[in-house]
């Protein structure tokens, strides 16, 4: 039986994966429209990276294979909700976004996870910094290829500026995740880790 700290971490890591997926998946239909950004950013550059970051902390809290499970549970509480939150049926680039986030999101998270369960042994910021950034790129462009390829959208300045955001995010996430780590007990190193859910 899990104790019932081990349960609340998993369960609010959980639900923050799927409010950052919903929020991200809405934001990024709004390009920045300040200092002639509106080509090159849009909003869910911003809120995006912190799955990363999510991801990264069930890892080091509860190993891969719990990782993977919350990746797994993002997908579809993220994905499902988005469907009925953010996509306007009617609309063709509104279904390709929910179907390029769900294709990018499933592969990007499980590079970040495996990427990370590598490198996970050294030095403390070593792991997040390059899961993140090399799931960041993955994650950028199977997602502006799927939602925006031949809609008139200029999705190729789009994914550089978004990405350019991301890698930034994805250093200043470095200190949550290191605020975090310090109070987030390791449990890889127990039982824990060959119990099911």
């Amino acid at each position: 039986m899990l104790s019932a700290s081990k349960r609340k971490l998993f369960f609010t890591l959980s639900f923050l994966m799927g409010l950052v997926i919903i929020s991200s998946n809405y934001l990024v239909q709004f390009p920045v429209k300040f200092y002639e950004l509106d080509n090159l950013l849009t909003y869910g550059a911003f809120s995006y990276p912190i799955t990363f970051l999510i991801t990264d902390l069930a890892n080091r809290a509860f190993g891969k294979k719990i990782a993977r499970r919350l990746v797994l549970i993002g997908f579809f509480v993220g994905i499902i909700l988005t469907l009925f939150v953010s996509t306007n049926f009617e609309d063709i680039i509104s279904i390709r976004i929910a179907i390029g986030s769900a294709t990018a999101f499933i592969i990007a998270q499980n590079l970040d996870v495996n990427i990370f369960d590598l490198l996970r042994k050294k030095t403390w910021y070593v792991a997040p910094l390059t899961s993140s950034i090399l799931g960041s790129i993955i994650d950028t462009f199977i997602f502006f290829l799927i939602a925006f390829y031949k809609t008139g959208i200029p999705w190729f300045t789009l994914a550089l500026g978004d990405l350019a955001v991301k890698l930034i995010v994805a250093l200043i996430m470095l200190i949550p995740f290191k605020l975090c780590i310090d109070k987030i007990r390791d449990f890889t190193d127990l039982k824990f880790k060959n119990l099911n859910y």
